[in-house]
């Protein structure tokens, strides 16, 4: 992984604050990244909670974001296409665009990952995670990640 994903809201590794969960506004924090491989055609992220008691709860899909877009700003609206191009996908709550951190009980780890493709995705607007990682197959030419924490 060498493709560089910060935030301005927090630190890899760090708390997420209020703002951002379900506690708060549930408003999606600002991303930004950096060194993308050549070759890319278009970003893909995902952001999920590993830690959820039923399984991997996906928080957030983005995908066919042009190369050229370097950052997302905060409280992204949830709709189907994305300022400057790409679309969003839905989550585990089944609606589209980003759903914040919520965990039950305990701390939860929130993973952002950022996927430079060689490719744009043939998909519509709405697609979940399994679409979008069945469309990715063989395309990803790296990544990069970011973790926060978050508990009630």
């Amino acid at each position: 992984m060498s493709i560089k994903l910060n935030s301005e809201a927090f630190d890899d590794g760090g708390l997420i604050p209020v703002k951002y969960t379900c506690d708060g506004e549930d408003i999606s924090p600002s991303l930004s990244w950096s060194e993308l491989p050549d070759g890319t055609s278009s970003l893909a992220l995902i952001m999920d909670d590993p830690d959820a008691p039923g399984g991997i709860w996906v928080h957030w899909i983005l995908y066919n974001l042009p190369p050229s877009t370097d950052r997302l700003d905060e409280n992204m609206a949830r709709s189907a296409d994305v300022p400057g191009g790409g679309s969003q996908g839905s989550n585990s709550w089944n609606r589209l665009g980003y759903g914040g951190p919520c965990p039950p009980s305990g701390t939860h780890r929130y993973i952002f990952r950022l996927y430079a493709l060689d490719t744009v995705l043939d998909l519509v607007s709405g697609a979940e995670k399994t679409d979008l990682f069945q469309a990715m197959e063989g395309h990803v030419l790296d990544q990069g990640q970011l973790l926060g924490l978050y508990s009630r």
